[in-house]
């Protein structure tokens, strides 16, 4: 699925952009930290988080699909983010070094709907890391145009729309101060807490 979609990937995310900023900002990272780029395909996190993390810092991007990835090394060279790791692995199977003061799931349905995958990045994670979430949702609004525009989307990047009422379910049982802020009429959501 993604290795045809990861030429117009950045296109395709584009008009959520101002989500990723507000995702990013809520994990509050500061010189010096480590923080987990969670599904980061292109890497369009990825200068946010360095520029964030300073060069005392790490950002460490996983992503299981080698296609993604590609544009992602790119993105690191030509920003010059010598801050910046990826791994290429199933979320379940990553390995990387220490522990991670916080994690960013951007657009990651499957991965937040996996508990294997979720054990494993909360392993990697010291106690009260910041963890945000950002995606699409089934809203509750009567307007089932809304819904029938979620479905077109998640169809074309989630193997299953299981969830979709409440995506960060898997979080909410890992994390205290959990809020959930709806965004596009309930489409979407913004979930952040601490581990």
């Amino acid at each position: 699925m993604y290795r045809w979609r990861a030429w117009c990937y950045d296109w395709q995310l584009a008009p959520y952009e101002s989500w990723r900023e507000q995702a990013i900002a809520l994990l509050a990272l500061r010189a010096g930290q480590t923080v987990l780029d969670v599904g980061c395909g292109t890497g369009l996190s990825l200068p946010r988080l360095s520029a964030q993390v300073g060069t005392g810092g790490r950002v460490i991007g996983i992503d299981l699909s080698p296609d993604m990835l590609a544009i992602a090394r790119e993105r690191i060279r030509t920003h010059g983010l010598g801050n910046v790791e990826l791994i290429c692995a199933p979320i379940e199977a990553a390995q990387w070094q220490g522990l991670a003061d916080a994690a960013l799931f951007h657009f990651t349905h499957d991965i937040l709907q996996s508990e294997a995958a979720l054990a494993r990045i909360f392993a990697g994670l010291k106690p009260d890391s910041h963890v945000v979430a950002t995606g699409l949702q089934w809203t509750t609004q009567t307007w089932t145009g809304l819904n029938a525009q979620v479905w077109w989307s998640v169809m074309q990047s989630v193997t299953t729309p299981g969830g979709l009422d409440q995506p960060w379910r898997g979080l909410s049982r890992r994390l205290h101060a959990l809020s959930v802020q709806p965004l596009l009429f309930g489409t979407a959501y913004i979930a952040a807490g601490l581990s």
